[in-house]
Parts: C-alpha cells; structure tokens; sequence
C-alpha cells in the first residue's frame, strides 16, 4: 500500500508540471506523514545528512566551481587548439579534434552539459564553416559531450557512490577506460563517415606549433594530471582532490592564462621586456591581483554562478535521498530483490531489465535523481546475483549518458539546441544516428565487465605488492 502511494504521488506531481526535486520531497513528505510508521524527525535528519554527512558529496560544489571557471576562463579553446593541431589533418580531422577536446575537457569539469556548452560553442562554428554539415557537427557534439559524466571526476559517479557506499575513487578508475573507449569509438565512426562523404581535413601545422598549442593548454592538462594523479596514487580521496581543483582552476584562469579577474588582458611579457624583469614584475602583479579578485565582478560572478547549480544539485540531491529513505524504511528494495530472485532471473537477463528501465526512466529524470532513487533498489539484486557493484554503477552510467540525449529532459539536447538556434526536433535528428553507437557500448559495457573492471583490479594488485 505505501509502495502504491509513494510511486503514485511521485506521478500525480510529475504529470502537474512540478520540479523533479520538488515532486521527489512532496511525495515522501506526504507518504511518510500519512502513510507510514517513520517518524517526522527522520525528514529533517535525511534532509541533513544528504547535504553535510555525506563526505562524498562535499567533492560535488568545488567540481562545479572548478568546472565554472574553466569554462569561463579559456581553457576550452587552449584544449580546442591542441587537439585540432594533434588529428586535425586526418580526414574529418576537425570532428575527431573536437571528441578529443571534449574527452580532455571532460577530464577536468565532470558534467555533460558543461562539456557540450564550453567546446559545442566553439567548434561547431567552426566546422560549419570548414565545410561540415552543421547537423553532423551537432550530432557529434552532443554526443562526445556525454562523456563528461564517464571520464572521470564525474559528478554522477559521486552520486552513485554516495548512494551506495561504494569506492568514489574506484568508480574513477572504473570510468576512465571505458571512456576512452567510447571517445575512440566515435573518432573512427567520424573517420568512416569522413571517408564515404569526402569531408575535409586540415592542414598539417607542424611539429612546433603542435608544441606550442601543447604547451599552452598544459594549465588545463595539468588539472587531469593532478586530480587523478592523487586519486589514483592514494594521495587524496575524491573530496580533497576536488577542492585542490578548485584552487587550481581558479589560478589558471585569473593569474596564469588572465582570462578572468583583475589581471585580464594583461601581457605575461611585454615587448623588449627580459625574462628576469618579467618575472619579478609578475610575482608583484601576481601577489596583488590574488586579493583583488576576489571582489572582481568578473569572478564573483563565476563563483556566484556555480553556487546556484551547485545549490539546485544539491537540492535535487537531498529530496531523492529523503525519497530513496522512504523506500529503505518500508523495505520496498528488498521486496523487489526477493521477487526477482524468486523468478530465477540469471545475471544476463536482470542486466537487460536495468538497462530498459534506466533507460525508460531517463526520458524523463535528471541523472543524479534516478542514481539515488534506482541505486538502492538495483544494487542489492546485483550483489545477490554476484554483480560487481563497480560494474552496476558504470552500466548506470552509460544509462544516464544516454538518457542526456533523450527527450524530454535531455540536457545535451537543450544546450545543442541554444548554441545551433535550431529546434530540438532538428537536434534529435542530428544526435540519432551516433547515439545508436552509445547503446552498442552500453551493450560493450554490460556484457564484458573487464573494460571497468580491469584498471581498479590493476591498481589494487599493485597497491597489495607494495
């Protein structure tokens, strides 16, 4: 009975138009007041504990915050750069440049829309005007984009293990092949498509502008190298890694590229000027411009900006673990585990039933809200049927990438939608075709759990050697 009332009262607010969040924390509210033996007090102590006990989470706001100022500060266009100079001369080069750019871009912001937003601006311009149709551009935006929630530090990949008390660090380590998988999978799909329809190919700049664009965008590169250097090296759990990020990204944007802040437009050397005399110069201009830029307008609005989607994921966050609390205290997951273990499912067949309905669910959810609310009711099937749990959540994963691009709610859509001023009917026509090569890897990812499995396994081996 309170199972029925839970799920219908979630529905009846949905069908109304309200926000998932707010639907989500309705519907408990009211199931628990009228419909179950949980105190009130539990409302007021979830609420808390899904914004301030869950260490995990705390990674999430400097993620964004870290994600905000790269975005904002000109690191795209430096990675932009440097991956059109690497595989720009390939034919179709400008489209697997641009993957490239989105897998190095995602490696340092963590959310798929941020991805699609901060490259997609950039580069489908640009290929339109190298020759490409601007629906091919879109379709391989949109989708590369999505590999911002599977390269890691992945925000969602914090929700899931915030869901399930799994390893954030080992959820890392489980994305990170699969997701260069997926981006050599959409570069050789674009070398096909470039083949059979003579798109066109840059020129060569040379090994010495190649460099030079490598070594411009080290500020941003460096960013992987630190997050996931200390992650994967057991010097800082996902949390401290975050917030180092943060700090990091905020320097690169306001001292070291001067994109953003007081020292914006300023010239690292100017003319006739020797390196010596630069150097000191910068060191004072530097000490100087740190406390200015904290009431710099421009950088007060960048963090002003990531405070506000920090709050709404947050918020998003804290009312579906209030919902996923309700479904613990009535034992609703473990109903659904027996029954399932009652029809006989094998393995193989209980993995097609959560790929249809996280796909199903989303059309019509945000990820971070089917992680919380599907997560505790999936994972104890799985542990039961000897699933891996790392390898349930990088199959949720791929789910939620492929749920970016679906309508109604799928953000990539949307962002596509604004950068290219055309309709999302038009953006779905264009993401189709490659979102048909993200169901064959889902399908990859499923049924050979060694491609997320084999760099966690790795590591542990060598971390039992030392």
């Amino acid at each position: 009975m309170t199972t029925a009332v839970l799920f219908l009262l979630l529905l009846i607010c949905m069908l109304l138009g309200m926000p998932i969040a707010v639907a989500l924390g309705l519907s408990s509210v009211v199931t628990i007041m009228f419909f179950s033996s949980d105190s009130l007090a539990s409302i007021a102590l979830k609420l808390f504990e899904a914004t301030s006990a869950h260490y995990t989470l705390l990674a999430i706001p400097f993620f964004i915050l870290s994600s905000a100022f790269l975005s904002t500060g000109g690191v795209a266009r430096r990675l932009i750069d440097f991956a059109v100079n690497s595989v720009g001369h390939i034919r179709g080069g400008l489209a697997m440049a641009s993957v490239l750019a989105c897998m190095l871009f995602a490696a340092v912001s963590g959310s798929s829309p941020a991805t699609v937003a901060a490259i997609g601006t950039i580069v489908i311009a640009g290929m339109v005007r190298a020759g490409y149709p601007q629906s091919f551009a879109a379709g391989v935006i949109a989708n590369a984009g999505t590999l911002g929630i599977l390269i890691p530090p992945s925000i969602v990949m914090l929700v899931y293990a915030a869901a399930t008390e799994v390893s954030a660090a080992r959820m890392f380590m489980a994305g990170l092949i699969p997701g260069i998988m997926m981006g050599g999978l959409l570069m050789v799909a674009i070398y096909i498509v470039a083949r059979i329809k003579k798109l066109p190919a840059q020129p060569f700049p040379g090994i010495k502008p190649l460099a030079k664009s490598a070594m411009i965008a080290m500020g941003g590169l460096m960013l992987i190298v630190i997050v996931l250097g200390s992650i994967y090296g057991g010097i800082a759990s996902p949390t401290e890694a975050a917030a180092v990020a943060a700090v990091y990204a905020f320097l690169i944007a306001v001292i070291g590229y001067r994109d953003i802040g007081p020292m914006k437009g300023v010239p690292w050397r100017k003319q006739g000027e020797s390196l010596g005399a630069a150097s000191i110069r910068n060191t004072f201009q530097m000490a100087g411009a740190i406390p200015r830029s904290f009431v710099n307008k421009e950088v007060s609005h960048v963090v002003l900006d990531a405070a506000k989607v920090s709050l709404m994921l947050l918020f998003i966050i804290a009312n579906a673990m209030l919902f996923a609390h309700v479904l613990t205290t009535e034992r609703i997951p473990h109903a659904i585990a027996e029954t399932i273990i009652q029809w006989g499912l094998p393995a193989w067949g209980f993995l097609i039933v959560v790929n249809l309905l996280l796909l199903a669910a989303g059309n019509f959810m945000e990820p971070s809200a089917i992680l919380l609310i599907m997560a505790p009711i999936l994972f104890p099937i799985a542990t039961q049927l000897g699933i891996d749990p790392i390898h349930l959540g990088i199959i949720m994963v791929v789910n939620m990438e492929i749920g970016m691009l679906t309508p109604p709610v799928g953000l990539n859509l949307f962002v596509t939608a604004g950068i290219t001023n055309r309709s999302i009917g038009w953006v779905i026509k264009a993401v189709l075709p490659w979102m048909l090569l993200l169901l064959l890897f889902l399908i990859m990812i499923t049924y050979i759990p060694q491609i997320s499995l084999f760099l966690p396994e790795f590591i542990d081996q060598l971390q039992g050697y030392n």
